[in-house]
């Protein structure tokens, strides 16, 4: 499966569950600790700020490469989801050595051991779902994309059994449904979610932006605005929710005209602009308690890419409340 993956020095590349386990149980009997990073590949450096993260809890990070058919419908990317193993295993090895001690990129056959149709319908097997927090936000555009998500994590968690797993945030509200899943489960670890990184012009970094052509790169931006904006209003004493969310819209909606004018060939679309409760994702449809805080999540169509970004106002400690 790596014939053609050069290695870097002091990283353990896995593909079989069972070798990736041995390696796990000498860490134990030798008493280190394991930091977990679940991704999809095509790493950045919001992935690599995750790593960085976990290293500095614990004694070896393991990363996980696997492009998750379960939470893909039969309408999306799955085939064309980037896959750069090399590339990831360079910027891993680029973070210096012993950071990162090894790297398992299962197949899909060992990890769905009784194969996975992308329709959930004919899917056969175990599958994982946590009520009350997937079907909102972007359950309503992927229902069963969270679905996908805890089945694929809860897998991982087993088979890494580390003592930390490292999220980040610009995925609020998969953070929401694994903590509600680790906690229902009684997994025993500890979850970190960690800040959104960004672009320096504060576009949050993805795998996805890899899509966007310079055109709409440039319109991506109104993402982060239509969110900052929001932010400045609330701290300038603005907290009604609805006035909030139309003051963001109208920035998508003026970019969507905007490109329209220009005659190009895709669009901006939103898909959703909401404010939510950080202790339950339930939305906040009048005054939003300071005292509580929310999370402010939008989801913005720019040609076929999809985006995702959020933020946390008066949300103290979003380990906590999410």
């Amino acid at each position: 499966m790596f014939a053609n993956i050069k290695i870097p020095p002091g990283i353990r590349l896995f593909n079989k569950i069972a070798d990736f386990r041995a390696w796990r149980r000498q860490l134990l009997l030798d008493r280190q600790t394991l930091g977990y990073v679940p991704t999809m590949g095509a790493l950045h450096k919001g992935h690599l700020a995750l790593v960085t993260s976990a290293k500095d809890k614990c004694d070896h990070v393991a990363l996980t490469i696997f492009v998750n058919p379960a939470q893909f419908s039969p309408t999306e990317d799955l085939a064309t989801y980037p896959r750069t193993l090399q590339n990831d295993l360079d910027q891993l090895a680029a973070l210096g050595p012993g950071i990162t001690s090894a790297v398992l990129v299962p197949s899909v056959k060992e990890m769905y051991p009784g194969g996975i149709e992308l329709d959930v319908s004919k899917q056969k097997g175990t599958f994982v779902e946590v009520k009350g927090l997937s079907h909102q936000l972007e359950g309503i555009t992927r229902p069963h994309f969270f679905r996908g998500v805890a089945t694929v994590v809860s897998k991982f968690l087993n088979i890494v059994q580390p003592e930390q797993v490292f999220f980040g945030q610009k995925d609020v509200q998969q953070c929401a449904v694994i903590k509600a899943m680790i906690r229902d489960l009684h997994f025993p670890v500890k979850m970190n979610i960690c800040p959104t990184v960004r672009e320096k012009d504060g576009l949050a970094m993805s795998s996805r932006n890899a899509y966007l052509t310079p055109d709409q790169r440039k319109y991506a931006l109104v993402v982060h605005k239509a969110l900052s904006t929001i932010e400045s209003l609330y701290h300038s004493g603005q907290h009604h929710a609805p006035s909030l969310i139309d003051a963001g819209a109208a920035l998508i909606e003026q970019a969507r005209q905007q490109v329209q004018k220009e005659n190009l060939d895709w669009e901006v679309k939103l898909d959703y602009l909401s404010i939510n409760s950080p202790e339950d994702l339930s939305t906040i449809s009048g005054t939003i308690d300071q005292q509580e805080g929310c999370i402010v999540s939008t989801a913005v169509f720019v040609g076929k890419t999809r985006l995702i970004d959020n933020l946390l106002l008066d949300v103290s400690d979003s380990a906590q409340k999410i």
